[in-house]
């Protein structure tokens, strides 16, 4: 890990504050709130050392930027917005996704994403 900066301690706490992943801009808008001035290519090059070293994950949307979020957490799923583009964690897991697969496959990891409007912008 490389050295803890004001910067990088910036990026971790507005990581720490959230309950749902992030994109790099909406940590570069939170972040800069606490650091003004702070780059985007500083968070960017933040978030990837961050993710390196386990304490971020990648959450992949399709056709989308990855967004990210604290690592080690319990398996979970995603909700994604299409009216505002956030992501939202969904506790736990449907569980039995083997069943699912044809004959003969071997399910090695899944992940799942619904897709909707979040309570906010269903209320517009």
């Amino acid at each position: 890990m490389q050295r803890n900066t004001k910067q990088r301690e910036a990026i971790k706490a507005v990581f720490s504050g959230s309950d749902r992943p992030l994109s790099v801009n909406e940590v570069h808008e939170l972040a800069t709130g606490l650091v003004p001035g702070l780059g985007v290519a500083t968070v960017y090059r933040n978030i990837k050392a961050l993710a390196d070293d386990g304490w971020l994950e990648v959450v992949v949307m399709p056709g989308e930027a990855p967004r990210y979020e604290r690592g080690g957490t319990d398996h979970h799923h995603h909700f994604h917005c299409t009216g505002c583009e956030r992501v939202f964690n969904l506790e736990g897991c449907m569980g039995r996704m083997e069943s699912l697969l044809p004959k003969g496959f071997l399910m090695e990891s899944h992940d799942l994403t619904l897709t909707g409007r979040c309570d906010s912008c269903a209320a517009k």
